[in-house]
C-alpha cells in the first residue's frame, strides 16, 4: 500500500518549481492531489499529465473567498482534505529597511503569512471531520537569521514559526499535527530568476562552496522530507521545524585535507 492512499493533499503555489514537486511526490505515493495556485493553465496541464487523483483548483492565498470555495470543490470531488502543504510565497525586491515600499512589506506578508493563516483557518475544520490531517507550513533558513536587503521575506518567514506553533497547540487534539519546514537555497525559478529588473538573482548572492554539503538543494531532496513530515512515520512530531539547508546556517564547512594541505 502506498503512504498516502485515499488521502488528499493540497498544495498551494502547486504549479511552481518547488509546488510542482511535491504534488507529484504525492501523487506517486497514491494520494489525490490538488494543484492551488493563481496560474490555471499551469494546474489544468500538471492535472492532465498526472491523470486521474489530480485537480487544478484557482486560488489566490491572500482571499478568504477563494479559501471557502477551494475547501467545497475538494470536498465536493474527493472528501475531506487530509493534508494542506502552505508552499506559495513571494520574494521581495532587494532593498534596505529605509528604501523598502509599505506596499512590498505588505505583499510580502500578504502571501507569506496571511495566506497560511487563511489555509489552516479554512482546512482545518475539513480535516476536523475526516478524523485528523497534517499540516506543513513552508518557511526558509532565513527564519533564522536576518538578512540584509530582505526584510519582508525574512520578517515573514520568522511569523510563520510562531504561527505554525500556536496552530500546532490549537488543533493537536484534533488529530491534526501542524510542522515547518525550512528549506536553505533551492534551485527554482524564485532561486535563478531576477526578483526584478536589473537586481541580481539570489542565487548570485550565495554561493554553496562553504556548504557542508556544497550543492544547492534540488525541488525533490524538499518533497522527501515533506512526505516523511506528513506521512505516518513522523506521527509524533508536531509545531517541529525542520531544516533542511545543506548545512548553510552551521556557517563554512572545514576544507578537506587535500584542500588545506595545499
Amino acid at each position: 500500500m502506498e503512504r498516502f492512499e485515499g488521502q488528499t493533499v493540497v498544495v498551494t503555489g502547486g504549479s511552481g518549481g518547488m509546488g510542482s514537486s511535491h504534488v507529484r511526490g504525492y501523487h506517486a505515493e497514491g494520494a489525490n492531489a490538488v494543484i492551488a495556485g493563481r496560474d490555471d493553465d499551469a494546474g489544468r496541464d500538471l492535472a492532465a499529465r498526472l491523470g486521474q487523483r489530480a485537480l487544478s483548483v484557482h486560488l489566490d492565498v491572500t482571499n478568504e473567498d477563494d479559501w471557502t470555495a477551494l475547501v467545497r470543490e475538494v470536498e465536493d470531488h474527493f472528501g475531506p482534505i487530509t493534508i494542506l502543504v502552505n508552499n506559495a510565497g513571494i520574494q521581495n525586491p532587494a532593498a534596505l529597511v529605509e528604501h523598502t515600499e509599505l506596499r512590498a512589506w505588505e505583499h510580502t506578508f500578504g502571501v507569506n503569512v496571511t495566506g497560511q493563516f487563511l489555509g489552516i483557518r479554512a482546512v482545518a475544520p475539513s480535516m476536523r471531520r475526516g478524523g485528523g490531517g497534517s499540516i506543513v507550513n513552508v518557511a526558509s533558513t532565513m527564519a533564522h537569521v536576518g538578512t540584509a536587503f530582505y526584510a519582508p521575506y525574512t520578517a515573514s518567514k520568522w511569523a510563520v514559526r510562531g504561527l505554525t506553533k500556536t496552530a500546532a497547540l490549537e488543533l493537536g487534539r484534533d488529530n491534526i499535527r501542524v510542522n515547518s519546514i525550512h528549506p536553505g537555497v533551492v534551485s527554482t525559478p524564485l532561486i535563478h530568476e531576477p526578483t526584478v529588473a536589473g537586481q541580481p538573482a539570489i542565487a548570485d548572492l550565495y554561493s554553496p562552496d562553504p556548504f557542508a554539503i556544497p550543492r544547492l538543494a534540488e525541488p525533490s531532496d524538499v518533497t522527501r522530507l515533506l512526505l516523511f513530515i506528513t506521512s505516518q512515520d513522523a506521527s509524533f512530531a508536531t509545531g517541529s521545524e525542520f531544516v533542511l539547508d545543506a548545512g548553510l546556517l552551521l556557517g563554512p564547512a572545514l576544507r578537506p585535507e587535500s584542500d588545506i594541505a595545499a
